[in-house]
This record gives C-alpha cells, sequence and structure tokens, in this order.
C-alpha cells in the first residue's frame, strides 16, 4: 500500500496517480487537513507490540499502517479543528495535541518516506544546514552570508563589487496589507545602504550577483537525475528571480549536467536524509555550475510540462517499487 499525504485538489498527485494506475499500486490519498474534524487515527499498544490504524473519514475502509510500504508526504494540510469547536485558545489546542498524535504515527509507520519523515525533511530545508552539506560535497557556492547584523550589509556590499542580492532565510509568504506577499531577491542599491538599520529586525541571505548564462532546475527522485534549464535572462521580469514566471518570454529545456554535478546533486539529497530534492543552480556564462538552495519538496511538475522530463513516472517508479528491493 502507498499513502499519499497531500491536498485532494493536488495537481501533482493527479500527474503522479496516472502511473500508478498503470502499475497496479494500491493507494490511499489523504489530507492530514481532514484531521481531527472528520479523519480518524487510532495507536493501541498492547500484547508487546503497536496497532496504527487510519480511517480516513471518507468512506473508505480503515487502513492498517502496518500494510504501507512507501509514503510520499507531498502537501498536506495542517491539522483542522471541527466547526464547532470556535473558540481560538481551544482550536489551538485542538492543532497541538493533534499534531502531537500524527507525529508520533508517522515515526512508527515502518515505511519509506518521500521525500522524508517531518523532522527530517524540516532540517533539510535549513538554508545553512543544506549549504553546508553542498560545500562538504565540493558544490560551487556564492560567498554568502547569513545575519541580522546591519554592520556586514556595506562591508558585504563592497566585496560583490557593487553587485549584491539579498533573500529571505525561509521563502514563506506573508500578508502585507491584508494581500499575501512573497519576497523575491532583490538587488542591493546604494540607496538600501542608508536604511541598513532595518536589517536588525529580520535575518536575511546577502550574496554576491551571479550572472547567469542560464538557471537550472534539478529534480532528484532516489537516484534519478533531471535538469531542467531556464532561460530566466530572455526576461525583464525573471532575469533577477525566475520564480517570476514570464512564460511568454522564459524558455524551458532538458539540460544534461556534467556527469560530476549530476553525482554531486544525487549525493546531496542523499546526505540529508531524502528521497527527492529540488535543486537550483546557476550555470555563468564561463561554463560553471554554481549552487543556490535545495528544497526537499519543491515544484517540478512545470520540469515535466514545459521541459518534457519524465519526473512523474520516477515518483511512480519509486513508490511502486518499496518493499521489493528496488530504488533506494
Amino acid at each position: 500500500m502507498i499513502l499519499i499525504l497531500s491536498d485532494r485538489r493536488d495537481e501533482a498527485v493527479e500527474m503522479v496517480l496516472a502511473g500508478l494506475r498503470r502499475r497496479r499500486a494500491p493507494v490511499t490519498w489523504w489530507d492530514p487537513g481532514d484531521f481531527p474534524a472528520r479523519g480518524h487515527l487510532t495507536v493501541t499498544f498492547g500484547d508487546g507490540g503497536h496497532r496504527l490504524v487510519l480511517d480516513p473519514g471518507t468512506g473508505e475502509t480503515p487502513l492498517d499502517l502496518a500494510e504501507v510500504r512507501a509514503v510520499w508526504r507531498r502537501r498536506p494540510n495542517p491539522p483542522t479543528p471541527a466547526a464547532n469547536v470556535t473558540d481560538p485558545s481551544h482550536r489551538r489546542h485542538v492543532v497541538s495535541q493533534a499534531r502531537f498524535l500524527l507525529d508520533g504515527a508517522w515515526e512508527l509507520t515502518s515505511a519509506r518516506w518521500m521525500p522524508a519523515r517531518g523532522e527530517t525533511e524540516r532540517r533539510a530545508h535549513n538554508k545553512i544546514v543544506h549549504m553546508a552539506h553542498a560545500v562538504a560535497l565540493g558544490f560551487r557556492v556564492p560567498e554568502t552570508v547569513y545575519t541580522n547584523d546591519p554592520r556586514e550589509l556595506v562591508p558585504a556590499h563592497g566585496r560583490a563589487g557593487g553587485r549584491l542580492v539579498a533573500k529571505q532565510i525561509d521563502s514563506a509568504e506573508f500578508t502585507l496589507d491584508g494581500a499575501d506577499h512573497r519576497a523575491y531577491t532583490t538587488v542591493v542599491t546604494r540607496r538600501h545602504l542608508t536604511s541598513r538599520h532595518r536589517l536588525g529586525h529580520e535575518p536575511v541571505i546577502l550574496q554576491p550577483y551571479v550572472p547567469k548564462a542560464v538557471e537550472l532546475r534539478v529534480i532528484v527522485v532516489g537516484e534519478r537525475v533531471f535538469a531542467a534549464e531556464i532561460d530566466s535572462q530572455a526576461s525583464r521580469t525573471a532575469k533577477d528571480d525566475w520564480r517570476h514566471y514570464d512564460d511568454d518570454r522564459v524558455r524551458y529545456g532538458a539540460h544534461r549536467l556534467p556527469g560530476d554535478v549530476e553525482r554531486r546533486c544525487a549525493d546531496l539529497v542523499t546526505s540529508l536524509g531524502l528521497s527527492y530534492g529540488a535543486i537550483d543552480l546557476i550555470l555563468t556564462p564561463e561554463g560553471e555550475y554554481v549552487f543556490l538552495e535545495i528544497n526537499p519538496n519543491g515544484a517540478w511538475g512545470f520540469v515535466e510540462q514545459r521541459a518534457g522530463l519524465p519526473v512523474a513516472d520516477a515518483i511512480a517508479d519509486w513508490l511502486a517499487t518499496a518493499g521489493t528491493g528496488e530504488g533506494r
């Protein structure tokens, strides 16, 4: 049995389900956001062992988690209290108790996980942690400063020859005037230097601007590596950060990585305890590959749809071969 933990509207899951159906692999798709309001989870100890039973609350037969051989933790929603729990403090309490039970149950579920169990994924997502792994594996990285010290900004700007960028340490969205926002890569100007005291309010990443021939999104599934190149320099909107998306101008295509770079990408995922990773690299005009970051659960749909790379099939393979001795 394969257990998929994700929002029921997740299009990426739909892409992979097609491959799992071809392989006739049994699948349960459940969103922890239905718990505890609708779904039920029971962990029972006795007679020298334990039993874990998940009732999705959708009319499906309850699932004995001992039957699960692979778990894909894709985009699960957080636990949601029942609608009649209205007091905010009570709702927070329900969520904390639900997380406690979920975390314990997942820890006891003897399956292999994509990309990893929650704590391992959270650790790997930390940019400071995964950059240290990348450096140890021999990736070229920009001189990078993580800081909230305003005194670091002017020297970093000088070392970068006046071409410095600032990034969020974590790419979480935030609310500004009631609207959702995300901070993208920002080129630091001299005007920013005059308000450097603001750096004391929140840590940032400071890096020299790395010239780009193309940007690369590298997807690692187990031992399989897929690289898509993104011609972000064709667009004024996307040239500093391809996540601005300008698909009318930006070209996507398959990219052949040098063997040593491909190996490092696979090794980085392994070293972080993951079975999946989305790695961002820059290919400079001089032909050097520069590491930026890895997202343990990063997007891959556009890599398949726009660059023609069979990521969904690779994920289906990895999930379906759990317990067969194949794959990693």
